[in-house]
């Protein structure tokens, strides 16, 4: 009888973290209001994540804690595919002068892992940790291109097909053509289809099975991705960085 009030609990504690990110903090009151949840039992579990030092607490409002940066550095440095394409990634920011990201897929999200910024690079929205529908982004679309059909089908049945911007493809009929493509030129364009007035390229990064375990991008306002630098430049530099991180992955 126990367990189910347990999972219960640790729910609505995740649902409060996750709502505190959401709001960039808030107070009790809202909190419950924005989960329609009793005051008392927000306000107890508020409590407990502040003494195990989870929240900070400033005034009445309540802000997730810097502990969670911690447990954020050590589940990126898990990754084995990062540290190799940290400096790879660093490289490709200074050779294009753009932003740069790197992205993994993670319960069928794609996650930024890491970010660099060339000289003229402009700046995005997208952090470490960030979590967007794969389907929204040059890097996601790279990722889901070089996975199996039926993985991607069971991906688009739990988080379907969101649209951000006008652009954004939301149509699976479409979006599979788009993939077909992409699995046969080995990268992908993002052509202002999550941020308006930006455009991407980005390419797969993949194991020795072929199956992608990540991508990487450079993206740039539309005014600078134009022309054979948008279809040729770019995409030649980024297979050039992919490559070198396959490379290492697969003999490191």
């Amino acid at each position: 009888m126990s367990e189910p009030v347990k999972i219960k609990a640790a729910k609505v504690s995740l649902e409060i973290i996750e709502t505190l990110r959401e709001l960039e903090g808030a107070g009790v009151s809202e909190i419950a209001k924005q989960l329609d949840k009793p005051t008392s039992t927000i306000h107890d579990h508020l409590q407990t994540l502040e003494q195990e030092e989870y929240l900070v607490k400033k005034g009445s409002q309540y802000y997730v804690g810097a502990r969670f940066l911690q447990l954020g550095i050590q589940a990126r440095a898990r990754q084995k595919v990062f540290s190799i394409a940290q400096s790879e990634i660093d490289d490709l920011a200074a050779e294009t002068g753009e932003h740069v990201n790197f992205m993994i897929e993670e319960h069928g999200l794609g996650v930024f892992l890491y970010r660099a910024r060339g000289q003229k690079a402009v700046r995005l929205d997208t952090h470490a940790g960030m979590r967007v529908p794969l389907q929204t982004t040059a890097l996601g679309k790279t990722i889901m291109a070089f996975r199996p059909r039926e993985e991607v089908e069971a991906i688009l049945d739990r988080h379907g097909l969101p649209q951000v911007t006008e652009n954004t493809i939301t149509d699976r009929t479409k979006l599979f053509d788009a993939l077909d493509q992409i699995q046969e030129q080995r990268y992908a364009h993002d052509h202002e289809e999550r941020v308006k007035g930006m455009r991407c390229v980005a390419a797969p990064i993949v194991n020795n099975k072929g199956d992608a375990v990540a991508a990487v991008s450079v993206s740039g306002p539309k005014t600078r991705m134009q022309g054979e630098r948008f279809t040729d430049d770019i995409p030649n530099q980024i297979l050039r960085c992919a490559n070198v991180i396959e490379v290492n992955l697969t003999y490191s």
